[in-house]
């Protein structure tokens, strides 16, 4: 398990040396081709050392790289730049984010899909304005006013990638529980719910409750988010979510595991369509 920063660089390291020996170059060849010395190119490549994007977009254009989509990738892993032009807003906030946070935007806004277990409150992706002031308030103890507003539109901003070209595919299982807790009061859980079931319309979201009565299930352990990438399986990462931490787990073994878990999850789960009778029936009993 290692945080963000270090899971990247071992990420866009491998990938790069994969597409150096597919090139059919040695690393000393790939140093010369981009006017370096050979430990510079090694120390990319075991994630030793970050490379920024210029230096990506260098070993890119040396192994001939040309598919957009891997090379945003690449570049997105770099931290900085995704090549498109696409402008990596949560960089405005680095004096209120910590790095975690903003690593966590910056897979959430270059990942094709999104899977993730909430057991406890309703996805940030998906949380009204009301319900993410209530959330922050009380998960941030003692935040002011100010910081307050700041956090609730970093969360907003955030899901604009649902409506992005293309959208992220969100599929999400939420335990009874999150429906059941009344973040706020009642009238922000009801308009809460209702804009779940808004959000369930959205071409690529998929929601589906875990209800009371599916008993002891195998998300009873805590919440957790997989990203998957469009362009290679060997970026997809694990991310588990902790009260002084957020730990990535990149390892294929790990990735299996839980992706068999989200699969059992949705299995034991509620259909969707039936989820949002669900959802709606709680809502008008509040």
């Amino acid at each position: 398990m290692q945080h963000g920063p270090a899971v990247r660089r071992r990420k866009l390291g491998a990938e790069l040396r994969a597409l150096r020996t597919g090139a059919g170059l040695t690393s000393d060849e790939a140093a010369r081709l981009v006017g370096w010395h050979q430990s510079k190119v090694s120390r990319i490549e075991t994630g030793s050392s970050g490379a920024k994007p210029a230096d990506v977009r260098s070993l890119l254009d040396a192994y001939g790289v040309g598919d957009p989509q891997l090379r945003e990738v690449m570049l997105a892993l770099a931290g900085l730049d995704d090549g498109a032009g696409r402008d990596h807003w949560w960089h405005a906030y680095r004096g209120v984010l910590p790095p975690t946070y903003r690593d966590f935007i910056s897979l959430e806004s270059q990942a094709r899909a999104m899977r993730t277990l909430e057991t406890t409150v309703v996805p940030g992706l998906l949380q009204t304005a009301e319900y993410a002031r209530a959330v922050t308030r009380a998960a941030v103890g003692g935040v002011s006013e100010e910081r307050l507003d700041t956090l609730v539109e970093v969360r907003l901003t955030r899901q604009e990638v649902l409506r992005a070209r293309p959208p992220l595919e969100l599929d999400a299982v939420l335990d009874e529980a999150v429906l059941r807790r009344e973040v706020g009061g009642p009238e922000v859980m009801a308009r809460q719910l209702e804009r779940l079931v808004e959000a369930a319309r959205l071409p690529r979201v998929r929601l589906q409750v875990l209800p009371f009565t599916a008993g002891a299930h195998i998300g009873v352990t805590g919440p957790f988010v997989i990203f998957s990438f469009s362009s290679t399986s060997d970026l997809d990462v694990v991310v588990l979510d902790h009260l002084t931490s957020t730990l990535y787990l990149e390892r294929k073994e790990d990735l299996r595991v839980y992706t068999e878990a989200f699969n059992a999850l949705q299995a034991n789960a509620l259909s969707p369509e039936d989820s949002l009778e669900y959802i709606a029936a709680i809502g008008d009993g509040l």
